[in-house]
């Protein structure tokens, strides 16, 4: 069945009904006219496996965790909610856990080139032991931190009397005569006859060192792998052997073990023997959640390649290949500009791939090369604005996506710091545009997106066109803003609830 041009916005039968969006929490608000600092600016967003805890990064170096809550005071009442069969009611709410600067600005002196602290990526590793590791990359240099509870110790039983200390001269009290002595700053003595009396001072004690009850959080970096990219790194994945893991620059993605930081493997390398055969760059790269021989990275042609470690050491060719059919009559200067994928996710359940151009989002079954079984038109409006946006280089802003874990619903940003959220369940007709304020669903006075026409069937296999919107102007006629742009956003590992970041803020939204 073509899911096509109907003018109701009511999701047919069989399809899930659109989510109900509400406001849960924003980190890091800004009041009207204040002045927003670059270093402040989010540049990226992680939940952990389990969604309990939620880190970001930022242009300024650091890594900011916050920890979930509302779990915590709803473990001893479990039980009893379920012997009255009252339903838990609650989504997830988070709290400020501990921040630390993770990268440095630095210099590289042999290519005379700086290399900002911006962090660009942030994953999650397994936790250990009651602690949390994570990695953070730069444009050169990946971390390991390991971040946990330590007992705070404290120094007892000192000889000094703090109630009888006077400056940094003698105790007031002592049994040391002090009559004769010229003191000088910093408790010195001009004076040299000091002597000890026979059998020593019976008052002096050894300070002892106590754990108390108190705890602080440490962040610790425990590895530093680098020196590996000669062009910037663009992403990191996690495996799910729990050892090893990868980054991707331009040209190369290498594979690390967690363990050794000072060599890893270059496992693809795009470079041409002539620089200027190249056509296309890596842009982003994943390994699949379960299988760990298998990855995928995406280019800038638009194209995702899926291989297999299995096959080679270098891994030159791939296993499978996934291209989009350009429709006819439609190439034009800015064609291979907005097909540039900026991002790449597998499904939880890792039968699909979610990817996001400039324009649209993607989703394809990796058994099924020939295209993708959806696409979602995220800002079609934009279109005849491509020029414009060529010249004040927003059309190179790249746009990061995400899937539930239920796998039913996609979501990516677009500008005015919106988002949005698309269904991709069969029959769905689901395309909300939510805005990244306390008040997210204030633009819904706008037209109600609805599916547009399919591309058509290849292979016999339905391709679904979703969420146009073509208007230009917001539900007070303003006209969007292309320098508010909404970068970074994740889901929630098991529950529908999305973290986005607008600037310097992080808000929080549940349905």
């Amino acid at each position: 069945m073509i899911n096509g041009g109907s003018e109701t916005a009511v999701a047919p039968v069989g399809g899930s009904q659109p989510l109900d969006w509400k406001f849960s929490q924003v980190f890091g608000e800004r009041t009207a006219g204040e002045e927003i600092q670059e270093v402040d600016i989010i540049s990226a967003i992680e939940f952990n496996r389990n969604g309990d805890h939620l880190a970001t990064g930022d242009r300024g170096g650091r890594v900011v965790l916050f920890e979930r809550t509302d779990t915590q005071d709803h473990v001893g009442h479990r039980r009893d909610l379920e012997k009255m069969d009252y339903p838990i009611n609650r989504h997830p709410e988070f709290r400020y856990k501990t921040e630390f600067q993770s990268h440095e600005p630095e210099f590289d002196y042999l290519k005379s080139l700086e290399i900002e602290e911006k962090i660009n990526k942030i994953r999650w590793c397994q936790s250990s032991n009651g602690a949390l590791f994570l990695l953070s990359t730069n444009d050169k240099t990946i971390k390991l931190w390991k971040v946990q509870e330590k007992k705070v110790k404290k120094v007892c039983n000192m000889n000094v009397d703090s109630t009888k200390a006077m400056g940094n001269g003698p105790i007031v009290g002592s049994s040391i005569s002090t009559s004769s002595k010229q003191y000088i700053a910093n408790g010195g003595c001009t004076s040299n006859d000091f002597s000890f009396p026979t059998g020593g001072f019976p008052s002096l004690h050894l300070p002892v060192v106590v754990t108390s009850h108190e705890t602080n959080l440490m962040a610790r970096c425990r590895r530093i792998y680098t020196h590996a990219h000669d062009y910037h790194i663009n992403s990191i994945s996690n495996n799910s052997d729990g050892e090893t893991f990868i980054s991707a620059d331009d040209l190369r993605i290498n594979l690390w073990n967690l363990e050794i930081s000072s060599q890893s493997f270059n496992i693809v390398d795009v470079k041409p023997a002539n620089m200027e055969d190249l056509t296309e760059v890596i842009t982003s790269a994943e390994f699949h959640p379960t299988h760990c021989n298998m990855l995928a990275y995406s280019s800038s042609k638009g194209s995702i390649r899926l291989i297999d470690m299995r096959q080679s050491a270098l891994c030159d060719t791939h296993r499978k290949l996934f291209e989009g059919q350009e429709a006819p009559g439609s190439r034009s200067f800015f064609t291979e500009i907005i097909a540039s994928i900026s991002d790449i996710k597998f499904a939880k359940d890792g039968r699909h791939i979610l990817t996001r151009d400039y324009m649209t989002l993607k989703l394809w079954d990796i058994n099924m090369d020939s295209g993708p079984v959806a696409t979602f038109q995220v800002h079609e409006y934009l279109r005849p604005k491509l020029c414009d946006l060529y010249e004040n280089d927003s059309i190179f802003d790249k746009f990061e996506c995400c899937l539930s874990g239920n796998g039913l619903r996609v979501a990516t940003g677009s500008y005015s710091n919106l988002f949005r959220v698309f269904g991709c369940s069969e029959g769905s007709t689901e395309a909300t545009t939510l805005e990244a304020s306390k008040n997210p669903m204030r633009r819904q006075g706008q037209a109600t997106s609805r599916p547009s026409r399919s591309l058509g069937n290849l292979s016999g296999v339905v391709r679904r066109v979703k969420g146009a919107d073509n208007s230009g102007v917001d539900a007070n006629g303003n006209a969007f803003d292309f320098t508010s742009k909404l970068l970074h956003l994740a889901w929630h590992p098991t529950e529908n609830s999305i973290a986005c970041a607008a600037s310097n803020s992080l808000y929080m939204y549940y349905a």
